[in-house]
């Protein structure tokens, strides 16, 4: 049975996001290690290795966990959970969990996780991301180096300074009456479908991306978007803006590169869903009691 609610208040208590850590995790950058003990993130992709405990899971404690080395990362300060020091190790993804731990999917539909194991292991795969991508400049190739007190980095070559790279992404509802408009990848679990997404274009705003992208995947224009919040997605380094929109016109075409299928789904008929951690079900589920 998994821990997480079947309903969020709003988008902001979504997993993933910061405030479902609420007071119990302080960031702070690498270099204010205090060392001793604390807690592990140990991540294997998008798996994070924790260890058994009643109804659930529970994050490692005390030192480095040997079972775990060689480390393809790490491990790094985070910050503070539950007061304790918190760091982040990334291991290979041939290693075998040891007799005595769980490999728990991030990205399950129902995880074991709670909402706070969830989100402060996806902020610890999103930072991972960002260690292995900035450790040379991308203008000129030199290396890198950290910028005290933050997530930063400096070129030692050309002086320049980086930061983490976030990538915006629109996903948007869109609807008729009595129907809303669902697509699928081939990637997906069988018979899932979900919301039309994608990145921003040099040039947009977020609601031209939601236009552009639904139009592109699959043939249909669209008016009156309207946002509704955003999600944190660290797979490994989004931000999905939702938005919902009705339907201005034209006939499904599906864009046969990127998706499987599109069409039109009458609300008291509607195919597997994304599970509820995610803004895509937000919104269709926000939508369909409105």
């Amino acid at each position: 049975m998994t821990p997480l609610p079947d309903s969020f208040p709003s988008p902001l208590h979504l997993p993933f996001n910061a405030a479902c850590l609420q007071d119990r995790f302080v960031p702070a950058p690498p270099e204010a290690d205090p060392g001793g003990d604390g807690y592990w993130l140990a991540l294997r992709g998008t798996e994070l290795l924790v260890r058994p405990a009643a109804g659930g899971a529970c994050l490692p404690q005390g030192e480095q966990p040997e079972e775990l080395l060689p480390a393809r990362s790490g491990p790094l300060f985070i910050g503070h959970w539950d007061e304790r020091p918190c760091r982040v190790l990334g291991v290979s993804k041939e290693t075998v969990p040891p007799e005595g731990w769980l490999a728990e999917s991030l990205l399950a539909s129902r995880p074991l996780l709670s909402i706070e194991q969830l989100t402060l292991g996806g902020l610890g795969g999103q930072i991972l991301h960002w260690e292995r991508g900035s450790r040379f400049c991308s203008r000129c190739g030199k290396g890198m180096e950290r910028v005290p007190g933050e997530w930063g980095k400096k070129c030692r070559g050309c002086g320049y300074v980086h930061y983490p790279h976030i990538h915006p992404c629109a996903i948007v509802l869109v609807q008729r009456p009595g129907e809303v408009l669902l697509i699928r990848k081939s990637i997906w679990p069988e018979g899932r479908y979900s919301l039309v997404a994608g990145f921003l274009d040099f040039g947009e705003c977020l609601e031209e991306a939601a236009s552009r992208e639904v139009l592109e995947e699959t043939g249909v224009r669209v008016k009156n978007i309207r946002y509704m919040g955003s999600q944190s997605w660290p797979f490994p380094s989004q931000l999905m803006a939702g938005f919902t929109a009705d339907y201005a016109g034209g006939e499904v075409v599906v864009e046969e590169k990127e998706l499987e299928d599109a069409r039109w789904f009458p609300v008291d008929a509607l195919p597997v869903l994304p599970p509820r951690r995610s803004i895509a079900r937000y919104l269709i589920d926000t939508c369909l009691r409105g």
